[in-house]
């Protein structure tokens, strides 16, 4: 069993109920689908905060209007060990830019995904159910943007599956309080400890704070799973003083994935600290931190 992960394996084991159906039970996913629709109208989903009417298909910074748009939905085979295989759905469109994105153009660019409805999605989720994925992951881009359209498309899912949130961490706390009681799994990613880092190779500002209040929130919701790609010439700035956050508010035994998979995709090249491959003892030298401060719990 996985330290911190043991309500996720009840659920799986069916001796729990995904919180999202517990939810549909007591009319509280109603309350949350409606709240988010209310959000639509002034969009602040994410920490941006561009208050477009997206249901007037008015769009801000993220480009997402009021349909869910799709660039891929698979089973996926190379998360985190417990959550394989892992029904994962990419939705087209972001809140964040940053320079190396691995799935860009189609995760930052919602005019390339294809148009699912929220029924097709419940569908979609039932059938990989079926085929024994043992979660829904939601991603992109990024997920924030369809908060909406999500919770629709669970409004008409009866799935006993968990759902994970793979975030950039980047939501509002509008957000963060909608996600509430539905979640089982946060997957998010703590990408940045400068906000200067953040907007420059991001497009992020305030990313920091946001980040911080989210995995906070997070933590107090629901189990959590934090990502951590280690990045060339971020070493000080950012990797370390993460982990020691981490450590310090979330505790040693929280679940942390230590990622060495960066790579220069996308307009990395346009910044040459950023153009190269991690170096083996860059990412050596993270993990010799990460345990030297005591996190216990890191995804082999």
């Amino acid at each position: 069993m996985v330290k911190g992960l043991e309500r996720y394996e009840a659920i799986l084991s069916g001796a729990e109920k995904p919180k999202y159906l517990q939810a549909k039970e007591t009319g509280l996913l109603d309350e949350k689908l409606a709240e988010a629709e209310r959000i639509m109208q002034a969009c602040e989903f994410c920490e941006r905060k561009c208050k477009v009417n997206r249901l007037a298909d008015e769009t801000g910074f993220c480009a997402c209007a009021h349909k869910a748009k799709v660039f891929g939905a698979f089973a996926h085979f190379g998360e985190e060990p417990e959550l394989v295989p892992s029904a994962t759905i990419f939705f087209s469109g972001c809140t964040m830019r940053c320079i190396y994105c691995q799935n860009a153009p189609e995760s930052i660019t919602p005019a390339l995904g294809t148009y699912w409805s929220e029924p097709k999605i419940a569908e979609w989720i039932e059938l990989m159910y079926k085929k024994g994925c043992k979660n829904v992951n939601f991603v992109g881009g990024d997920p924030t943007p369809y908060t909406y359209n999500i919770l629709k498309a669970l409004s008409y899912c009866n799935a006993p599956i968990p759902v994970v949130w793979n975030s950039n961490a980047y939501y509002s706390e509008k957000t963060a309080r909608v996600l509430q009681g539905i979640v089982d799994v946060y997957l998010l990613d703590f990408r940045y400890f400068s906000n200067e880092c953040a907007v420059k190779y991001s497009s992020a500002p305030n990313y920091v704070q946001a980040a911080k209040r989210n995995f906070l929130l997070a933590a107090e919701d629901a189990e959590l799973i934090v990502r951590v790609l280690v990045m060339p010439s971020h070493i000080e700035c950012c990797a370390k003083p993460i982990l020691k956050w981490l450590a310090e508010n979330l505790g040693k035994d929280v679940r942390v994935n230590i990622m060495d998979q960066y790579w220069p995709a996308f307009n990395a090249h346009k910044f040459p600290e950023m153009s190269r491959r991690l170096y083996p003892e860059e990412f050596a030298h993270v993990m010799h931190y990460a345990r030297k401060i005591g996190l216990k719990n890191i995804v082999p």
